[in-house]
């Protein structure tokens, strides 16, 4: 059982009912604040597992009727993401142990099959805090900023999200999409 989770599910619930994803986000993004700051949501040992070839994806919670879904990512020292969108999905990310760092990025243009990128900057970001991304302001980079010890973090999508788009970097400072399916771990 994790302690916590029906006052998440309660107040997730009462985000997603508000029906604009700029209202549900900036609900959800105070709540989780609220909830990770003070430690009320407690997971259990299997949520706290990291992955050598990756940082974990768990499913947390799925609302079927109201479509969205609660997943904690777990980070070893130095994993991070590549630099992706999240499939057209909102979401909210917040820290429930350690610290991350987020790079959010801007698309500038999309041309010729090569996508070009600029920096719009870096937070770290530590316990209880959260951000949202709302397309198509949603290119970022997230990973743990801690060298010794795993981070762990809480995101809550308006949907399942089984699919992204990653964008690598090529020699000429554009970059290549491909698509990326994503899967839950254990």
């Amino acid at each position: 059982m994790v302690a916590g989770l029906p006052d998440l599910i309660a107040r997730l619930e009462a985000a997603v009912s508000l029906g604009a994803p700029e209202a549900i986000t900036g609900r959800i993004k105070d709540d989780l604040g609220d909830l990770l700051s003070g430690s009320r949501l407690r997971l259990p040992e299997r949520y706290w597992r990291t992955r050598d070839d990756g940082y974990a994806r768990r499913l947390l919670h799925k609302d079927e009727r109201l479509g969205y879904t609660a997943v904690v990512m777990t980070w070893a020292p130095g994993q991070c993401t590549p630099l992706h969108d999240h499939g057209g999905l909102w979401c909210v990310e917040g820290v429930v142990d350690g610290v991350m760092q987020v790079t959010q990025f801007d698309l500038q243009d999309d041309s010729n099959g090569a996508y070009a990128f600029v920096e719009r900057g870096t937070v770290r970001a530590g316990v209880g805090s959260a951000g949202s991304l709302i397309p198509p302001s949603d290119y970022h980079v997230l990973g743990n900023a801690l060298a010794d010890r795993a981070s762990i973090t809480l995101h809550v999508y308006g949907g399942d999200l089984t699919n992204c788009h990653v964008f690598l970097p090529r020699a000429d400072g554009r970059y290549d999409r491909q698509e990326r399916c994503l899967r839950y771990h254990d």
